[in-house]
């Protein structure tokens, strides 16, 4: 069986996660969704918040599976679940170098699990959680932030930021 890991902090998933998670799908017989836990990083959701949203934005894939690790380095996470592979987003010519690097480092760590990269389309490819949070505050934020997040995500956001 294939089975492979995709991770982020998903604070919030957007449509450019779901492209991926999509993508990612189709190509392994079983892919984990994992919420990534940095002890260093001030999140708007909570864990549970964005465990809930990523099962009820993928509840469509049979075959993925959503979850959470923290405290560890993500290829020793792999491992562990019994992944061969990682799967990473590539946005831009950043995101580009730096996930370059963390596939020379995962691969000196354990050689034997693949890193993958997978380009959204460009109209979601400049699309990040924290760019999504920008835009949240001026007059018609809403009609701006619904285009990026699914339905769920957009329904919290409202509820946080207005509720």
């Amino acid at each position: 069986m294939k089975k492979a890991v995709y991770a982020a902090s998903f604070d919030p998933v957007t449509h450019g996660h779901l492209w991926v998670i999509q993508e990612a799908a189709e190509l392994f017989d079983q892919l984990v969704v994992a919420i990534g836990i940095n002890p260093d990083k001030d999140y708007t959701f909570s864990l549970e918040e964005r465990l809930d949203l990523l099962c009820e934005t993928t509840s469509q894939f049979d075959n993925v599976v959503v979850a959470s690790y923290e405290n560890q380095f993500l290829v020793n996470y792999a491992r562990g679940i019994g992944a061969g592979y990682i799967v990473r987003g590539i946005r831009t010519q950043s995101d580009y170098e730096f996930e370059r690097r963390m596939r020379y480092i995962n691969s000196d760590l354990d050689d034997t699990i693949t890193t993958i990269f997978l380009m959204p389309p460009r109209e979601i490819a400049e699309i990040s959680s924290s760019f999504i949070k920008g835009l949240v505050g001026p007059d018609g934020w809403q009609d701006v932030v619904k285009r990026y997040v699914p339905e769920p995500v957009f329904e919290k956001f409202v509820e946080y930021f207005e509720g």
